[in-house]
């Protein structure tokens, strides 16, 4: 197949991309328009969760599609409470309604808390969330995110997110006021490179918003679905937060996404928030597909061992190459490479023939490794084999 280069100056220019283009996938692999497979450990920024084109998702695409594909936000559908119950009976939330991305879920519990803050707490409406936070790309979560130079690319910015320092509870502390509602924060910084909030900075933020009658809001659009090694990061440390936004995983691939919250957070009145896809049985019945699958208890187990396998096996290339060591939780990991030298393994692993690798490098100093959660044993030993030769051909 000819690459396209009509197709692509048609299309507006927004990042750069290599020249190839992805026609199939499958499970843990991608094929390009030359015939080229990808081992791939991106996963669409860990929204495929079951891989490329899971046969669970295919099916319900099929037999949902034949059926009723949005009957309007203005009634019920059958998917989206089936989906919902799904949802609250496997969480501490009792509501959920629905969205099309993570930064849609996220403008939806920034405006949920400000709606509870105007009824319950005199029209408190700051939110404290991040340094190095990332929520989205809406004008609101741009400003509620903490990624260095958002501050001035659209400014001025949404007032309301002063920002704290990620387990540091006293940082938290400082900036509480009469006009604040809440705490946000994911519960690992994926875009960040991949930084876990401790358990015990979790349980002491939970224990101070209750103090101070603050709502705790959980970004889980990266970290939810099991991606973690539990059905939702927040469930490591015990605790119990107010609001959890959901995306990526939720949908495995398809554009879905949710915001839930506790019955007594419900503040919303008909016509404060809504959206003409939310909620369609189409994205719903692909939803209940995703959550069916990664919800059960041998496939969680199966997602901490293959954790733990690429954990031990990061740990080795870091020793065998004098690198930084690794971090994450279940299967959102990172390599600290201890030099900038991410960019380049991630062309050279892209660049591998006869087949390729798909990594990616939020820093220049580190990778990013976002498996599909139910890669293959095989596939996780193939990829660090992989990565050995690439970090020896870029570090030659």
């Amino acid at each position: 197949m000819k690459f396209d280069q009509a197709g692509v100056d048609a299309l507006m220019e927004i990042t750069q991309r290599p020249e190839l283009v992805f026609v199939r996938g499958e499970g843990s692999w991608l094929e390009d328009h030359n015939g080229k497979r990808y081992l791939d450990f991106i996963q669409g920024w860990a929204v495929n969760c079951l891989g490329h084109c899971p046969p669970a998702i295919v099916q319900a695409l099929a037999v949902q599609s034949a059926r009723l594909i949005n009957p309007s936000p203005a009634f019920y559908n059958q998917p989206a409470m089936d989906l919902a119950k799904r949802l609250t009976d496997a969480s501490c939330f009792d509501r959920v309604f629905f969205a099309n991305s993570g930064a849609e879920a996220n403008e939806g519990a920034i405006k949920l808390a400000r709606k509870w803050g105007r009824v319950h707490r005199d029209g408190a409406y700051k939110i404290i969330t991040f340094d190095h936070g990332f929520h989205g790309r809406t004008l609101a979560t741009m400003s509620a995110s903490g990624k260095p130079g958002w501050d001035t690319i659209f400014a001025p910015q949404v007032p309301g997110f002063p920002k704290a320092t990620l387990n540091d509870l006293e940082s938290v502390r400082a900036l509480i006021d009469d006009q604040t509602v809440a705490v946000m924060l994911e519960p690992v910084q994926g875009e960040a490179g991949v930084l876990p909030a401790t358990n015990e900075f979790m349980r002491a933020l939970r224990r101070l918003t209750q103090e101070r009658g603050l709502l705790l809001i959980v970004d889980e659009v990266q970290t939810g679905m099991s991606r973690t090694g539990t059905l939702f990061a927040y469930q490591h440390s015990g605790i119990e937060p107010d609001i959890m936004t959901l995306a990526k995983g939720i949908g495995g691939g398809a554009p879905l996404a949710a915001l839930c919250a506790r019955e007594d957070v419900c503040a919303f009145e008909h016509g404060d928030q809504g959206g003409t896809y939310n909620g369609n049985p189409l994205m719903a019945a692909v939803g209940i597909a995703v959550f069916d699958a990664v919800s059960a208890p041998a496939f969680l187990d199966a997602v901490n061992e293959r954790a733990l396998q690429l954990s031990t096996g990061l740990q080795a290339l870091s020793a065998k190459w004098d690198m930084q060591g690794e971090r994450g939780v279940g299967l959102l990991r990172a390599l600290k490479l201890g030099r900038g030298e991410g960019g380049a393994i991630v062309q050279a692993a892209r660049d591998r023939k006869p087949e390729g690798l798909l990594l990616n490098a939020p820093r220049p100093d580190l990778l990013r490794f976002m498996p599909a959660l139910n890669v293959s044993a095989d596939e996780v030993d193939l990829m660090l084999s992989w990565l050995d030769e690439i970090i020896a051909q870029v570090r030659r």
